[in-house]
């Protein structure tokens, strides 16, 4: 998919956007930038996100998004691509590490999950590009409500509709349709694999809502 991009800058979040802090991956030492955190989103996808808030808000009164992470440069999607194998690789038993079918299972789950952090221009890993976001929801008292697994989760459990015939899952599965009504009516996609990432103007956006070319390429500073 061809990307146009058309040089809008980040913009900070919204203030009173809530967020989970401290940030989960600079939390661990991921390499941001001096001066330029994690808490960006190109113009336009945050001005969605406000319109995403309303919407939720106008169906179910006094709940909130919750932002785990927007713009994630190549470096930082590189750290977390290793740290979760590493995590992964040191929650196995020795004689599944020393299974070479096994390793390679586990890392095409980590591959899966995580875009490759190319330093090509051409395919930039979505969160470079400050198109996307990985968020969940939070309650009137401002308590993160059941979605089924934790962000980033490497399980079948991320799957977007992972419950939607699992009578045992009947809230998350809920919850998961009530972020996602909202998103997609404020004009994001949802990710094909993951409950919590949209996005708007990236690669992805363009393939599924038909575009000749995304809007956003990488933003390689933050600036």
């Amino acid at each position: 998919m061809a990307i146009t991009d058309c040089g809008e800058p980040l913009a900070p979040l919204p203030d009173g956007l809530p967020r989970i802090t401290p940030h989960p991956y600079a939390r661990l030492g991921a390499p941001y930038p001096l001066g330029r955190g994690p808490w960006r989103l190109r113009l336009a996808v945050a001005v969605r996100l406000l319109r995403a808030r309303s919407i939720l808000q106008g169906a179910h009164p006094g709940w909130d998004l919750q932002i785990f992470d927007a713009w994630r440069p190549i470096a930082v999607q590189a750290f977390m691509v290793d740290h979760s194998l590493q995590t992964e690789l040191a929650r196995a038993s020795p004689s599944q590490q020393a299974d070479p079918a096994w390793r390679r299972q586990v890392e095409q789950q980590v591959h899966r999950l995580w875009a490759i952090p190319s330093e090509d221009p051409r395919t930039p890993p979505p969160h470079s590009t400050g198109a996307a976001v990985d968020v969940t929801l939070v309650n009137q008292t401002g308590t993160p409500v059941p979605m089924g697994s934790a962000i980033d989760a490497l399980g079948p459990e991320s799957h977007p509709d992972h419950f939607a015939t699992d009578p045992h899952g009947v809230t998350a599965h809920h919850n998961r349709l009530r972020l996602r009504q909202a998103m997609l009516a404020a004009g994001f996609v949802m990710h094909p694999w993951e409950w919590w990432h949209f996005s708007y103007g990236d690669q992805l956006w363009a393939w599924r809502t038909g575009q000749a070319a995304a809007r956003y390429g990488v933003v390689a500073s933050g600036g």
